[in-house]
């Protein structure tokens, strides 16, 4: 049964994001406004200390628990549709993360369109992954990302697969964003109940700036359309109110049905992204616990 806290949270999410949307601001402003507001709503658990770092180029953030089981690391890629979003707005979810999975946690500040429109989130996130590697020889590595970092994630293990690179031993992904055609059914199904994506606008909005023209069905920029023979173990959780459902539903089952291994766990009641309130409804912290566990077993080997 949902819980009553997440319910008021459902709603209460619903209501404010209703009201930014009245605002309508322009990309720079709706990115201050992230960049001031997120970490003083989300804090920061405690047990994780933080470290800035610079890896070619790129600025990251690591997150190391206190107790840490793993020998492992753990690459996090942020959400915020490829066109916001930082290691700052995110750090208390990847924090949270690096506590499930007990497990150094690197969160990466990748380039941002229409800036950089693609390749250049893929390429970041590549270039990182090859130096996290060559910079921590004989180290498992894992993958995870919330949303569009989702997709990205899923994005980047194809690339890695296609350059004949040691692969990550898996990918745990929150919500994520792989058809950035929109194609999908739920976004029209489920319009009405996600606090999100209340129609496609906002993300085919994104979705442009991050193609810039190129075709939205290249498996790099919307993952959906890729084949995953030899593809990691990945688990994905994704909540029954968004829009996203089906980018879930249709990446697990091509997974599978490539051979490959996909889990897929649907949580009734839940939103785009709900991990973020980890400490303040149960449903989070169960989508965290799990997420966590699933990690530190294939760190473990």
């Amino acid at each position: 049964m949902q819980s009553l806290k997440s319910r008021f949270f459902y709603y209460v999410v619903k209501r404010k994001l209703a009201q930014m949307r009245e605002l309508n601001l322009p990309l720079p402003e709706s990115r201050a406004m992230q960049e001031k507001t997120a970490p003083t709503m989300f804090k920061m658990p405690l047990g994780v200390s933080t470290e800035r770092v610079e890896i070619r180029g790129l600025q990251g953030l690591w997150l190391r628990p206190d107790a840490q089981r793993s020998n492992g690391i753990v690459l996090y890629l942020h959400g915020g549709a490829y066109v916001q979003g930082s290691i700052n707005t995110s750090r208390a979810l990847a924090a949270r993360l690096a506590l499930a999975s007990q497990t150094s946690t690197l969160s990466l500040d990748y380039r941002l369109a229409p800036e950089h429109p693609y390749p250049a989130a893929v390429d970041d996130a590549f270039e990182v992954y090859c130096e996290l590697l060559k910079s921590h020889p004989g180290r498992p590595i894992a993958v995870t990302g919330d949303s569009a970092g989702g997709g990205l994630s899923v994005a980047l293990a194809l690339r890695i697969r296609d350059a004949g690179v040691n692969p990550p031993v898996a990918l745990a992904l929150l919500s994520p964003w792989t058809d950035l055609a929109l194609s999908n059914a739920t976004h029209i199904t489920l319009a009405k109940v996600d606090p999100f994506f209340a129609n496609k606008e906002p993300l085919t909005k994104a979705a442009q700036a991050y193609a810039m023209g190129q075709d939205l069905s290249n498996p790099f920029i919307s993952p959906q359309y890729a084949r995953f023979a030899d593809f990691p173990p990945t688990l994905i959780h994704v909540g029954a109110l968004e829009a996203l459902l089906d980018d879930s539903r249709v990446l697990a089952q091509k997974i599978s049905a490539d051979g490959a291994s996909a889990e897929l766990k649907v949580f009734p009641g839940m939103w785009h992204v709900w991990q973020v309130f980890g400490g303040l409804f149960k449903e989070a912290d169960q989508s965290l616990f799990e997420l966590g566990e699933f990690l530190n077993v294939r760190l473990d080997g």
